[in-house]
């Protein structure tokens, strides 16, 4: 096992640990209890942790979970007038989809 990333939360954490397993990787939540004792413990020791079950996946895991964390952020005007940014593909006004660039 090799530690990946250290998340800033365990919703964070858990989803960049979905998002790998989705590829293929066998990644696992390690710490994911430890926010209990903060406060007890120095931060950085509570923080949870991705971890990659395979030596040979580390590589992999490093770019995509890299792609993962620097998606593209778009700007795009939709059908009814509302300019949407960020990385939304759906309008938050009147939910038309995104149009294929």
């Amino acid at each position: 096992m090799r530690r990946l990333a250290q998340a800033p939360n365990l919703a964070i954490a858990t989803m960049w640990a979905h998002a790998l397993r989705e590829e293929g990787v066998a990644a696992t939540v390690q710490r994911e209890f430890l926010g209990a004792v903060m406060g007890q413990l120095p931060p950085d020791q509570c923080l949870p942790e991705i971890w990659i079950d395979d030596e040979s996946q580390y590589e992999l895991a490093k770019r995509l979970l890299h792609e993962l964390q620097h998606r593209p952020q778009r700007s795009w005007l939709c059908v009814c007038g509302e300019q949407v940014e960020g990385g939304f593909e759906q309008c938050w006004q009147c939910g038309e989809m995104m149009p294929a660039a």
